[in-house]
């Protein structure tokens, strides 16, 4: 077929484009247009090879090989097929599995079916040296294209340069065209910063907390940490609460904030515990920037509680245009995600009165419909990879897109 074809590394289209960009190949320095980057990648395939573009190939990992929000944004664009590897973290850094090898299976193929006249190959890796000349070897020409190099030296294998039919050298114009460089360095994961949309939810003051006792907490109140809140840790303490325990009368004394083994200490009187482990009536308690509280599950309004999830609203015949919906127009951003979710759950609802009933909850979103909220999102491959939990600041993307369609809906202003 006289139709030229694209076969693209992302790792190292975008990696090199780093490095040539913002000094080092870590793909988060950087901002991605990416339907920007298709069309500039087609134009220049066809004006290259002389012939009309039959597809393009996107190799990237992922990981566990769930398309992540940027995979999604690609495959439904026009002639792009995405393709999948693994992306495992081995000695600190990602690293990609399996590309290499789908990239190599996908050259050979198509030259052996003589599905196009001309491939391009955007990548540096020595390894598809025997697919390149196997795919020449039936006729079909290759074109190596190379992003250019910061240093101003090759960043391909040079056996790969050597048996190309055509070379050709993206230059920082041509890559600008769509990518840019962030202005800040990407955020450290271990210390995240709030993202703009979601500092309503942060500031927004909740429900009147009360001590173990019943009286009201002397302490200032946190927010909780699974809905719109400060972090918590696997333990279900924030980082300030292994702080090591100084000297004196368990509790606060020396110190801003209690360990929970001083916490422990201070529930009610109770028999020790077989084995010499803390009383079984002990109250542990978690701590934020705000202060701490006493951690249990949130207490809902019986309006709250009374709200129908979307699952009891959708019909069998909505369910599938819902996943139509997202698999070819849903982009899988946190905070589009959550808008969605609000978008379907509020156009459904028999009785206006639920979405100003939930809106006198801000900025907790009901139990039921959290959980519902966050099960549909983990659809879209923003569970984190180490422990299969959406990342915290996804989350709070999440549920601030869904707070934005509830106040548009109800014609509520918040401040943010």
């Amino acid at each position: 077929m006289d139709r030229c074809v694209v076969l693209v590394d992302a790792g190292y289209l975008l990696g090199a484009a780093a490095s040539l960009l913002a000094g080092e190949p870590a793909r988060p320095r950087i901002t991605v247009d990416h339907a920007e980057l298709i069309q500039a990648l087609r134009e220049r395939a066809e004006a290259d090879t002389g012939r009309e573009l039959l597809r393009i190939y996107w190799f990237d990992g992922a990981p566990d090989r769930v398309p992540q929000p940027e995979h999604r944004r690609l495959r439904v664009m026009p002639r792009v097929t995405v393709r999948l590897g693994a992306l495992t973290r081995s000695d600190g850094r990602w690293a990609q599995k399996g590309v290499d090898a789908a990239m190599h299976a996908e050259l050979t193929e198509l030259a052996r079916n003589r599905a196009c006249a001309d491939i391009v190959l955007v990548t540096g890796d020595g390894d598809l040296l025997p697919g390149l000349m196997s795919a020449k070897e039936h006729g079909v020409a290759v074109h190596l294209w190379a992003v250019q190099a910061a240093d101003g030296d090759y960043n391909q294998s040079e056996d790969l340069v050597a048996e190309a039919d055509e070379r050709r050298v993206l230059d920082r114009a041509w890559i600008t065209r769509a990518v840019r460089v962030n202005e800040a360095p990407a955020a450290d994961p271990g210390h995240p910063t709030p993202r703009p949309e979601i500092a309503a939810i942060l500031a927004a003051p909740l429900p009147e907390t009360r001590g173990t006792g019943g009286e009201p907490a002397s302490t200032p109140r946190a927010t909780a940490g699974k809905n719109g809140s400060a972090p918590e840790t696997a333990e279900g303490c924030g980082p300030a609460d292994r702080e090591p325990a100084t000297a004196g009368a368990p509790g606060t004394a020396g110190k801003g904030v209690p360990t929970p083994k001083d916490l422990a200490s201070l529930g009610r009187p109770a028999p020790v515990a077989p084995h010499g482990g803390p009383p079984p009536t002990a109250t542990l308690r978690w701590s934020s920037d705000r202060g701490w509280v006493d951690r249990g599950a949130p207490e809902e309004s019986a309006e709250a509680a009374a709200l129908p999830m979307l699952s009891q609203l959708t019909t069998a015949e909505q369910r599938w245009a819902d996943r139509e919906e997202d698999i070819t127009a849903v982009s899988g951003d946190p905070f589009e995600v959550g808008q969605v979710f609000a978008r379907r759950w509020a156009e459904r609802l028999v009785s206006g009165n639920h979405l100003d009933r939930l809106s006198t909850e801000y900025p907790r979103i009901p139990h039921r419909i959290d959980g519902e909220l966050l099960r549909y999102a983990a659809r879209f491959g923003l569970l984190a990879h180490k422990d299969d939990q959406i990342d915290e600041q996804d989350r709070y993307a999440i549920r601030a897109g869904f707070w934005r369609e509830v106040d548009t809906r109800t014609g509520v202003e918040r401040a943010s």
